[in-house]
C-alpha cells in the first residue's frame, strides 16, 4: 500500500515550511578572507595573550561581517582538495578519535527496545570534508553527525504547542539492501527562542603554541568576530585565554561594544603549553559571576583539543565539566586545525557540558554555525532529550540503529531523569535511521509489559512506536521529564520516498562506506551520488550540491577505491 511520503506525528499540527535565516556566502569573498587569514597567521608570533587594541595589525583587515550577508552566490564552505606531502599525511596519525563499535542487528523478540541520546553535533561532517580536501581518507566518522549537518523540511511545532518539537517518520526500502527496510525518524525543534533575557557568553580561547597556524588562531579570531556581530547591548561577553596560564582579557563587556571585542580577538598571539582545565575553571567562574537569570549562560570553548598541562584526558576533563553542570552554564566546543586534532576530547567536553560540538574548517563554516544557526547553537529548547524506539515483533524481525554508536543508553536510562542526555537548540533537527529486517512467517513474541508484546501476533501492523523524553530548558538536573509517544503505523511506508529521505539516506550510505561498516551490503559511491543528485531540492545555500562534489573527491582518497 502506497501513502504520502511523510508520516508526521507531533503534538500540535503545523504546516508552515521551516526556513533558516541563513545568508548566502559569496565564493570570491570567501577566497579573499582565506587569503587574509593565511597572511594573518604568518604574522601571529610571540607568547601569551595580549589585549592592546592597536595589536590588530596581526590580522589583515577584512570586510565587516554584515558586508557578507547581501550576496546571492552559493557558499564555498571548503577549499579545493589539495593532497599534502607524504610527511604531512603521517602527521594525521597524531589526531585522536573515539571510534565506538557500530551497533549490530538486534532480534526484536529478545531486544524490542532501542534507546539513545539525541545528538545535534555536526563536527564529523566538516572534519570529514577537511580530511578529504586535504587528500587523506577520513577518520573519526560519526554517521549521525553527517546526516544531522543538513537541513530537512520537517514540519515544526505550531506556536504555543504543548511540546517544543515535532516528530516525522517515513519507511521505505533500504537503498543498499533491497531485502531490508529503512525507517527515518526526524525530530524538529521549535524555532522560538525560549528566553527574552540577554546572553552571558564567555569565549574560552586556546592561544597555546599548537594554535600557531593560519587555520587555527587567525581563523578562530575572525570566526568569533562574526559571532560578536550578532550581539547587542543586552548581551555580555567575557574573554578568557589559556596557554601555560590563563588570562581574563575581557570581563562582561556589552555586546554593543563590538569594536572593543573584535580588537581583543585580533590581538591574540599563540605560544606556550596548553592548560585547558584551568581555563575551563576560570571561564566557569566568570560565567557564574555574570549569570543572567532566565538568560543564555554559555562558555564557548575554541581549541584543537590538544591539552598537555594539568587534567588532559577526556575522562579528567569531563569529570570537571560534570561538577559544574548544575550551575546552569552550558559549554559548546568549536574545533580548529589539523594534524594534532583531539576530536575525542572536544566531543566529550561538549556532550558532558550540555552543549554542542562543531568543527570549523573555513570562515564559511564559522558563519554557518555562529551566524546562520545562532539560535540553535546558543538557545536550548529541550534538555536531556532521549529517544526510545519500541519495535513491533509482528512486523519487524530484527533492526539496527545506524550511527549514534557512542550515544546509546541502557533501556532503563530512558526513565532515569538523573541520566544526562543531549540538549536540542532552537531550530535544531535530529535525524535517525533504523535498518529493519521484516519479520518472518513465524513472527516473534516479546516479553514484559511492552505495547506490542501483550498483543496476539498480527493484531498490530505498526512498525514501531517512538517514545521521546525531555526536560524543560529552565529545569535543573533533578527536574522531572516529560514523555511523548509517536506510533509509526503501516501508512508510514512508501515506495516513493521524499527528497529528504533520499538525500539523508545517501549521506548515511556514504557514512557506511567511510566507516567500512560490516552492514554496508551493496552500498556504493555511485548510488550515493545518483540519489543525492536527484534530491537536491531548492538547496539555496549549496550545501547539498557541495555534498555531491565531496563524494567525488572522496572517491579519489578512498583506500579501497570505492
Amino acid at each position: 500500500m502506497i501513502s504520502a511520503p511523510h508520516r508526521t506525528w507531533y503534538p500540535e499540527a503545523a504546516t508552515a515550511r521551516r526556513r533558516r535565516s541563513r545568508a548566502a556566502r559569496p565564493a570570491a569573498l570567501a577566497a579573499l578572507l582565506t587569503a587574509a587569514l593565511a597572511l594573518a597567521g604568518c604574522t601571529a608570533q610571540g607568547e601569551g595573550a595580549e589585549t592592546a587594541a592597536d595589536s590588530a595589525t596581526l590580522s589583515v583587515p577584512v570586510p565587516a561581517p554584515e558586508g557578507l550577508s547581501g550576496a546571492e552566490a552559493a557558499p564555498l564552505p571548503g577549499d579545493e582538495p589539495v593532497a599534502p606531502p607524504a610527511d604531512e599525511r603521517a602527521l594525521t596519525q597524531q589526531e585522536e578519535y573515539d571510534d565506538s563499535p557500530e551497533t549490530p542487528f538486534q532480534d526484536v523478540a529478545t531486544s524490542p527496545l532501542s534507546t539513545f541520546s539525541a545528538d545535534v553535533d555536526t563536527a564529523s561532517y566538516s572534519n570529514l570534508r577537511r580530511q578529504v580536501n586535504q587528500g587523506v581518507a577520513p577518520e573519526g566518522v560519526r554517521i549521525e553527525e553527517l546526516v544531522n549537518y543538513f537541513d530537512y523540511d520537517y514540519p515544526a511545532p505550531a506556536a504555543g504547542a504543548e511540546h517544543p518539537f515535532s516528530v516525522t517518520t517515513e519507511v521505505a526500502t533500504a537503498p543498499w539492501n533491497p531485502e531490508h527496510q529503512l525507517a527515518m525518524v526526524g525530530v524538529q525543534a521549535t524555532e522560538a527562542i525560549p528566553t527574552s533575557e540577554g546572553n552571558n557568553i564567555v569565549f574560552l580561547l586556546d592561544v597555546s603554541g599548537s594554535m600557531d597556524e593560519p587555520n587555527k588562531l587567525p581563523l578562530l579570531a575572525e570566526s568569533f568576530a562574526l559571532l560578536v556581530e550578532q550581539l547587542d547591548e543586552d548581551d555580555r561577553v567575557s574573554i578568557v585565554t589559556y596557554a601555560g596560564d590563563n588570562r581574563v582579557v575581557a570581563d562582561s563587556v556589552p555586546g554593543s561594544e563590538r569594536g572593543v571585542l573584535v580588537d581583543h580577538l585580533r590581538s591574540l598571539r599563540a605560544g606556550g603549553s596548553t592548560g585547558g582545565a584551568d581555563g575551563l575553571r576560570t571561564a566557569y567562574e566568570l560565567a557564574e559571576k555574570n549569570f543572567v537569570a532566565g538568560g543564555n549562560n554559555r562558555v564557548i570553548l575554541a581549541t584543537d583539543g590538544d591539552f598537555n598541562v594539568g587534567p588532559s584526558t577526556p575522562e579528567e576533563l569531563t569529570e570537571l565539566i560534570e561538577t559544574e553542570r548544575e550551575s546552569g552554564v552550558y559549554v559548546s566546543v568549536l574545533g580548529f586545525g589539523m594534524y594534532n586534532l583531539k576530536d575525542n576530547t572536544m566531543e566529550a567536553i561538549a556532550d558532558h557540558g550540555n552543549g554542542n560540538y562543531a568543527y570549523i574548517d573555513t570562515l564559511a563554516e564559522a558563519r554557518k554555525v555562529l551566524v546562520d544557526e545562532f539560535g540553535s547553537t546558543m538557545f536550548v529548547v529541550a534538555k536531556d532529550l532521549k529517544l526510545q524506539v519500541e519495535l513491533n515483533p509482528a512486523v519487524v524481525g530484527s533492526y539496527r540503529l545506524i550511527g549514534y554508536d557512542n550515544r546509546r543508553l541502557e533501556d532503563e536510562d530512558f526513565d532515569n531523569d538523573a541520566k544526562d542526555a543531549g540538549d536540542v537548540g532552537a531550530g535544531h533537527s535530529v535525524t535517525a535511521f533504523y535498518e529493519l529486517v521484516p519479520a518472518g512467517s513465524d513472527g516473534a513474541d516479546g516479553s514484559g509489559d511492552l505495547k506490542y508484546s501483550d498483543q496476539e501476533a498480527g493484531t498490530s501492523d505498526d512498525f514501531m512506536t517512538v517514545h521521546v523524553r525531555y526536560k524543560a530548558p529552565d529545569g535543573g538536573q533533578a527536574a522531572a521529564s516529560t514523555e511523548v509517544e509517536f506510533p509509526v503505523g503501516a501508512a508510514a511506508y512508501t515506495s516513493t520516498p521524499s527528497a529528504d529521505f533520499a538525500f539523508a539516506s545517501a549521506v548515511a550510505e556514504l557514512g557506511l562506506i567511510a566507516t567500512k561498516s560490516e552492514y554496508r551490503a551493496e552500498a556504493s559511491l555511485g548510488a550515493v551520488t545518483e540519489r543525492a543528485s536527484a534530491a537536491l531540492g531548492e538547496d539555496p545555500y549549496g550545501l547539498r550540491a557541495e555534498f555531491v562534489d565531496l563524494v567525488g573527491a572522496y572517491r579519489e582518497v578512498a583506500p579501497d577505491g570505492a
